[in-house]
């Protein structure tokens, strides 16, 4: 019983309830409550049974023994991630995806990582069934349609199941993901304020999680943490052109087409063999982007040809080979990175294009669609 305290203290702020309000649940007097937490007297053992009601948690569970309990719940967790995985881009299984969450939840209330899991499909569905939506801004720059935004119950719900999730839950991979994805989602909504306490909260650049992992080894397993941070990083890279290139307005589509074409020669400088692994999914993304730029600047062929691209990266990714240990002299001793899609991509590549949501992507999908080469280039997805 010796952690009772510091646990009741952690599930008291996962629920946000005062001293005083958890006393007064239990018909003892704040002081008591005061003690429990600072390990200087625990509960009567009358009082457990009422104490664990009041948490929506077993007894067991209140003492964190590992028992069957804690075994259904990881399975029921690893099930929803895994099916969340798959509706990327795409709705595959959203509603089952969600029932499944919703009733694991039911079954075992406040448990943080299946709050973790409804709240990471909410988000993920709200994206997906009514799209990250951008406006331009009066002097140029795109911005997130934050009216539109807050309307989205999805997102709501994930908002408020994540601000709960992260009054209790410990530094680790939950509050992690807990923390990036509630920042996206304070974006989207106008909560820059929100947003910036959040990272302002977490780690600077140098004591980011991959980076710290280099510390914990030496020689050859330095070098294999050191070229599995540097994927991570150009990882991070590929998202963040494409967001610069689609956040300002600015930059005309030829030269935002250049831009997109130099992330595949930046990762080609550490990636000197040209397997880029599971990160080749990160260029059919930008491929596929890029298309709508060159469409835009008038280089129609060039639109088509890097689609061809795409599709010929698409083909990379969906080979297992594409999971084989990297070759590349600053990579080879590295694990391979984890990949993006849960699915096949080759045949969804019509659907995904552009990937992002860009302003005039009905009209340029429209014209494209109009040209003999959009078919011969859906034929050649679907038929891989």
């Amino acid at each position: 019983m010796i952690a009772l305290g510091e646990r009741i203290k952690a599930l008291r702020h996962r629920d946000g309830k005062t001293q005083e309000a958890l006393a007064g649940e239990l018909g003892v007097t704040s002081q008591a409550v005061s003690r429990w937490e600072k390990g200087i007297c625990y509960p009567d053992m009358e009082l457990i049974p009422s104490i664990a009601n009041s948490f929506g948690i077993s007894i067991d569970e209140l003492f964190g023994y590992e028992n069957e309990r804690t075994k259904k719940i990881d399975t029921l967790y690893n099930r929803i991630v895994e099916m969340n995985k798959i509706n990327n881009g795409i709705d595959f299984n959203l509603d089952e995806c969600i029932a499944l969450a919703r009733g694991s939840l039911i079954e075992f209330p406040g448990n943080e990582k299946l709050t973790a899991a409804i709240a990471s499909v909410l988000y993920n569905a709200g994206s997906i069934r009514r799209g990250e939506v951008y406006i331009d801004s009066a002097d140029g720059f795109e911005v997130c349609d934050v009216a539109l935004h807050r309307d989205y119950p999805e997102w709501q719900e994930a908002i408020m199941l994540y601000e709960k999730l992260l009054r209790s839950a410990n530094s680790g991979e939950l509050r992690n993901k807990a923390v990036l994805e509630l920042s996206r989602l304070y974006r989207f909504t106008g909560e820059h304020e929100k947003a910036l306490q959040l990272a302002d909260s977490a780690p600077d650049l140098p004591g980011a999680k991959p980076l710290l992992r280099i510390n914990a080894f030496d020689g050859k397993q330095a070098v294999a943490a050191s070229g599995e941070a540097l994927v991570d990083v150009l990882n991070c890279l590929s998202d963040l052109i494409p967001a610069i290139v689609r956040a300002d307005r600015s930059i005309q589509p030829a030269e935002a087409a250049k831009l997109l074409s130099n992330v595949e020669t930046i990762l080609g400088l550490v990636f000197t063999d040209g397997d880029f692994g599971k990160l080749i999914s990160s260029i059919v993304c930008i491929q596929l982007l890029r298309s709508y730029y060159l469409w835009l600047a008038g280089d129609k062929d060039g639109a088509f040809e890097a689609l061809d691209s795409a599709l010929k990266c698409a083909k990379k990714y969906d080979d297992e080979s594409s999971m084989n240990p990297y070759t590349s002299p600053l990579l080879k001793y590295s694990k391979p990175l984890v990949c993006m899609f849960g699915r096949m991509l080759t045949p969804e590549l019509p659907d995904l294009w552009p990937f992002w949501d860009v302003p005039e992507s009905k009209r340029v999908k429209s014209e494209m669609q109009a040209d003999p080469r959009w078919a011969e280039w859906v034929k050649k997805s679907t038929d891989a």
